[in-house]
């Protein structure tokens, strides 16, 4: 592992269960999650210690099962099942490109995975490690986003990468829908929740804003932006308390 200058030391990457799917609209496309895994190997190359927390969006989600007539809870179990299998998944990819990498699961399946224990993780990335967390928080009614935001406290992580899908960055209306929605370089915790821009929920945002973890929002189909991002480039939009001079 190369040894680098970067601006970032440790990170958490949160992937949307969809950003696997592709353009097949179900599952998991392995071109689509063997590029992904490049892009972390780029970083992980550098030095750079990170962790991953993936949705299961692509396979069930609680909200869609809840709203067909399913207990709420039970169905956001099922998205949790979801999540492992998800990272599992991203494991075995990383692991078949050299990285040395550890599945942790909030629900307890110690066949196939270890149970998230905080030291446990922080040992694994100060060894060089990738660790992705799978499960969620182990909780009904909480979302992947608050997962991500809770696990980089506990592992005290420099920055929250969330990656989109074909959006690079924060937008003042949906680049989709309205091609004069204007991007955003950079956006205050409290701005994001009050303008109810929709990136992470606000109890994610939140609790980053309560631990000093700065938001990065990019988009990750974009070739090399993780390399990029750690090395200290201008990606996407920044969110946070203490921005800087970021334009």
């Amino acid at each position: 592992m190369q040894e680098a200058e970067t601006q970032y030391k440790r990170i958490l990457l949160k992937l949307s269960g969809e950003a696997l799917q592709g353009e097949k609209g179900f599952g998991i496309d392995l071109k689509v999650i063997n590029g992904i895994a490049d892009e972390i190997a780029k970083a992980h190359n550098l030095g750079v210690q990170i962790a991953i927390v993936i949705g299961g969006g692509n396979i069930f989600r609680g909200i869609q099962g809840a709203a067909n007539g399913m207990d709420k809870a039970a169905a956001d179990y099922v998205g949790m099942l979801a999540t492992i299998m998800n990272c599992l998944i991203m494991g075995e990819v990383l692991t078949s490109k050299g990285i040395d990498t550890r599945v942790q699961t909030a629900i307890a399946m110690p066949s196939v995975a270890e149970p998230f224990i905080r030291k446990r993780a922080i040992r694994h990335l100060d060894k060089g490690r990738v660790v992705v967390f799978g499960g969620g928080t182990g909780n009904p009614h909480v979302t992947t986003d608050t997962a991500a935001a809770l696990r980089a406290a506990e592992i005290k992580a420099d920055v929250i990468l969330m990656a989109k899908n074909g959006v690079d960055g924060v937008f003042s209306d949906d680049p989709k829908k309205n091609p004069d929605a204007k991007k955003i370089g950079r956006i205050g915790f409290d701005d994001l929740i009050k303008q109810d821009l929709k990136v992470m929920d606000a109890s994610a945002v939140d609790l980053c804003k309560q631990n000093s973890i700065p938001i990065i929002v990019f988009d990750f189909n974009q070739p090399g932006r993780i390399e990029e991002i750690v090395c200290g480039g201008k990606v996407g939009t920044l969110v946070g308390s203490r921005l800087g001079g970021r334009a």
